[in-house]
């Protein structure tokens, strides 16, 4: 088993919690996170505070690292930033760059995240600090991800798809293969193929990503569970909670703490 260990403060200060929900970014502060062994499409980025240990298989962090797509993975943290990003995303391909093919990487050179976490600073300004340490010399990435595939017709699909986090959640009688096909002119064969060209990751479980998104949305804007599974189109909360605790490896009553 490998360690990879940071100094953390003996009593830490608190950070406030922040959720922020975007297309291709979920980015969350705070703390007394305990997520047991998950996965999930989005490559991870783990900026703790204090007390952390991610496990994926015999390796342990304690430090911030990146987390390829994919990747079952295990997470206790007393205090800290955790970062999901689209892989397609313009975010996504600089963590791909620099993950170089391993299943997660430590990040070096960042700054405490306390420090940039004062009341008066937006929660985004962590992130330059957190491009420039992964070599983005060139400020590729701005500090809203976007998603660019070559095909305009599954950008069309994307930007459809967007109009959830302005609370506009499409139901799942909308989103079916045959029928967004028809909608793209495409046989209903040749649009999974695009997409899964373009995306890298079939439409079925992308999708179902994208519900868990607008569920998490849904819950921010202070919707209950069984509130936020019908809007994400989630047969009911149950189905929400296991889908839920597969990707995230938390139940939905932890992540709604969260919010609260």
């Amino acid at each position: 088993m490998t360690s990879c260990n940071s100094s953390t403060m003996a009593e830490p200060a608190g950070l406030a919690l922040s959720v922020h929900l975007r297309p291709g970014m979920l980015l969350v502060v705070g703390g007394a996170l305990d997520a047991e062994n998950h996965a999930h499409h989005a490559i991870q980025v783990v900026w703790p505070h204090s007390g952390c240990e991610l496990a994926i298989g015999e390796r342990v962090e304690r430090g911030p690292v990146v987390i390829a797509s994919g990747e079952s993975h295990r997470l206790k943290m007393q205090q800290g930033l955790i970062l999901l990003l689209e892989p397609q995303s313009d975010w996504g391909e600089l963590l791909t760059d620099y993950l170089s093919g391993h299943r997660c990487r430590g990040i070096k050179g960042l700054p405490e995240l306390f420090e940039l976490m004062a009341p008066n600073r937006h929660v985004l300004g962590v992130l330059p600090h957190l491009r420039r340490a992964l070599g983005d010399g060139s400020s590729r990435v701005s500090c809203e991800p976007r998603v660019q595939v070559d095909d305009r017709r599954i950008a069309s699909l994307l930007a459809r798809l967007d109009a959830c986090f302005a609370d506009r959640c499409l139901k799942p009688e909308h989103w079916r293969a045959s029928e967004v096909a028809e909608s793209l002119n495409l046989s209903e064969g040749r649009f999974l193929h695009l997409f899964r060209e373009q995306m890298g990751i079939a439409w079925r479980p992308y999708l179902l990503w994208r519900r868990l998104l607008c569920a998490v949305n849904a819950m921010g804007g202070g919707r209950t569970a069984t509130e936020a599974a019908y809007e994400a189109g989630f047969s009911d909360s149950a189905h929400l909670s296991r889908t839920f605790r597969k990707s995230f490896g938390m139940a939905i009553r932890e992540a709604l703490a969260l919010f609260r």
